[in-house]
């Protein structure tokens, strides 16, 4: 009879067991293992303190679980006990991995890492226990193993995605997204019931070969960049027209690089701006009738002795402070979730605070935010409230998505309503440039700011933090806007940019101004401009008042250098034409009067508030020519170090035989004087470059 109901009851299938209850139950028995007084230091060599666990044991343990316990209860006395002599045989001959070595070395490879807390610190004396059973022989190991993973192989087929996915989510980990199914039945427990018992940390799943092509660290950073500009023929190409730029972010950018023990993305090296980046001694204008004047230098190529150097320097009317306009300023501020790191929000609150400083009582600060909507923190206010001010930078917090093109409306509201008539009215974006929600594209933006910029606001662009820096949008904002654009990477990168230079940040004093350089034939054969390729022109454009270009603030200097090959040089690089170029050459450049010149400089700029430009011509001539580099003016020939590392770094082919050694000799015999230390970190800098460049 007893056989007879036991035979009964082995045919009946049990009612499946209640999946919550289970996961539960199972979380409850780890917390308890590991809170039963094992609280040993984790294992050597695992300082992350995650259980070990081979990938067998990994994928073996869920199916157990799912297929085996949920199933009779004669099919699980007999499996767990072999599932337990399985497990203890695949992991105790594994060697403890030491979780850091392999962070390091995936993250090189863009492998994710699994992420959570450190397990309870039992899993040492667990390890210490398991040391202490039988070895089997190398030999009955290999073939117990090879057994092993064959029966695992077999149990796998019933082991689907939803299983491996629930698991991955239990862990930390994620599920390739072409391997995942949407079944109802492969859901795991809700979250808020495991919570409490899954207060231990969930064992990392080990890396899987579908998992390996999941890249971390994919940085976002966009670049305005373009191809260098080509050698050209004067006898074809005798014209050059470029905008002006007093941009410095890319001095930033490379400097960040550096000191980070990286080579800067050669798209990220713009040389005007590493140029620019200094401050120079420029003869400036003797009054704000002519905002500036120019300076030419021409010399020896310090890396080519077949070519000459064109060295256009000019340097703007600096307007005494006292005589200064009063500001009208909105701070429009991302306070986006990205910001949420000591480089973004917490520096940028510490450089407004210094910026504040600099303001004088009568000028006016407003705040707006964006981040999802735009808000208004602070409504426009007086700099002699200085604590009402810097109490709202103070309560600034990161958090949501960024909806930039709302808050740049917000921002010119204020502006418009805060107006100061005859004053500077400035809109100051300070962003990592992650625009992300709203008009996002560049295009719309850029249509934004220049209906804006109709209303006499313009706009400053301040960069702060890595990773998904937006440098494309913050050059089109800041160009679009008749504003700058800077990048903020240190407190003492906000000193010199937000204080030390505020007058050449906020206080224009020409807009619109652009160069436009022709070479002489007859003397000139080729000539090269280095930098200024997000600038470029059209010829036309020089005399179309219609056409935007850069400002120019108090102070601001700005510097072009061309290589220039002489007619006859060996370094010429294109061939005469068999034929000639009939009416390319302007006849009055062909004239005795005009002989002697190798080239003539025109600037057109507009005064602020003006919409007419006007003219200022400079020839260029032997007297402006000297024969050495040495004999060069001091200024002259730091910049021309600052040109030939940016080209360096640039992959510019003409600079492949000149070492970074030559750059710091020409360098440092023109630091001159350096009150604030700019021109010995840029010899680090170089240094820096020459132990990194593998080339």
């Amino acid at each position: 009879m007893m056989d007879k109901e036991l035979e009964k009851l082995s045919r009946l299938t049990p009612p499946a067991a209640d999946p919550e209850a289970r996961a539960r139950a199972l979380a409850a028995a780890m917390q308890a293992f590991d809170s039963a007084g094992n609280n040993a230091a984790a294992a050597q060599g695992n300082a992350k303190g995650w259980r070990p666990s081979s990938i067998i044991n990994w994928i073996w343990s869920p199916a157990v679980n799912k297929k085996f316990l949920a199933g009779s209860a004669l099919a699980t006395l007999l499996v767990i006990p072999a599932a337990g002599y399985l497990t203890r045989e695949l992991t105790r001959n594994q060697p403890i991995i030491d979780q850091e070595n392999i962070a390091g070395t995936v993250s090189k490879k863009e492998v994710p890492i699994p992420t959570g807390r450190p397990a309870a610190p039992a899993l040492s004396e667990a390890v210490t226990e398991e040391n202490r059973l039988p070895q089997s022989s190398a030999a009955d190991s290999a073939q117990a193993l090879q057994d092993k993973e064959q029966a695992v192989a077999e149990r796998k087929s019933d082991f689907n995605s939803d299983d491996i996915s629930a698991l991955l989510n239990k862990r930390g980990g994620t599920m390739p997204e072409g391997d995942k199914r949407s079944d109802a039945s492969s859901a795991v427990a809700p979250q808020q019931q495991l919570a409490e018992p899954m207060a231990v940390a969930p064992s990392p799943a080990p890396p899987t070969e579908s998992r390996m092509q999941v890249q971390v660290d994919s940085s976002r950073e966009r670049f305005a960049n373009a191809a260098a500009n080509p050698i050209k023929s004067v006898a074809t190409d005798p014209i050059s027209t470029f905008s002006a730029d007093v941009d410095s972010a890319s001095y930033s950018f490379v400097r960040r690089s550096l000191t980070g023990g990286a080579m800067p993305d050669p798209q990220s090296v713009r040389v005007e701006e590493m140029i620019n980046y200094f401050p120079y001694d420029w003869p400036r204008p003797e009054n704000a009738e002519q905002p500036f004047k120019a300076t030419v230098t021409v010399m020896p190529t310090p890396w080519n002795h077949d070519t000459e150097l064109m060295h256009v320097a000019i340097k703007g009317y600096d307007i005494a402070p006292a005589t200064a306009p009063h500001a009208n300023l909105v701070f429009l501020i991302d306070v986006s979730g990205s910001m949420d790191e000591p480089d973004k929000l917490p520096l940028l609150k510490s450089a407004f605070r210094l910026l504040i400083n600099r303001l004088k009582a009568d000028d006016t600060v407003s705040i707006v935010t964006y981040a999802g909507n735009a808000g208004t923190v602070l409504e426009p206010t007086r700099v002699a409230e200085k604590s009402k001010i810097l109490s709202a930078i103070d309560r600034l917090e990161a958090g949501g998505s960024t909806g930039g093109a709302e808050g740049i409306e917000a921002a010119y509201d204020l502006a418009k309503k805060a107006f100061v008539k005859d004053g500077v009215n400035r809109v100051m974006l300070a962003t990592d440039g992650d625009f992300n929600v709203g008009p996002s594209s560049d295009e719309d933006l850029k249509r934004i700011i220049k209906e804006k910029r109709r209303d006499g606001i313009f706009l400053t662009v301040l960069g702060f933090g890595r990773g998904n820096l937006n440098d494309s949008l913050m050059q089109t904002l800041a160009q679009n806007g008749n504003g700058s654009a800077a990048y903020i990477d240190t407190l003492a990168e906000a000193q010199k940019t937000l204080v030390e230079e505020a007058g050449s940040t906020l206080f224009p004093i020409a807009k619109d101004v652009k160069f436009q350089v022709e070479f002489n034939p007859e003397r000139i054969a080729e000539y090269r401009l280095i930098g200024y390729e997000t600038r470029a022109l059209k010829r036309e454009d020089f005399n179309n008042d219609r056409v935007d270009a850069g400002d120019i603030g108090s102070g601001h200097s700005v510097t072009a250098i061309y290589e220039i090959t002489p007619k006859g040089s060996p370094a010429v690089m294109n061939d005469e034409l068999r034929y000639g170029v009939p009416d390319k050459v302007p006849a009055e450049t062909s004239g005795s009067a005009h002989q002697g010149e190798l080239a003539f400089v025109k600037m057109r700029y507009k005064r602020p508030g003006e919409d007419k430009s006007a003219l200022i011509t400079t020839p260029v001539d032997d007297r402006n020519t000297v024969a050495t580099v040495d004999s060069a003016p001091q200024d002259v020939r730091f910049s021309v170090a600052v040109a030939a590392f940016g080209q360096k770094l640039s992959r510019t082919s003409a600079l492949d035989a000149y070492p970074y050694q030559a750059i710091v000799d020409l360098a440092a015999a023109s630091r001159g004087t350096d009150a604030f230390g700019y021109r010995s970190d840029f010899l680090g800098l170089i240094r820096l470059a020459d132990g990194l460049d593998q080339r």
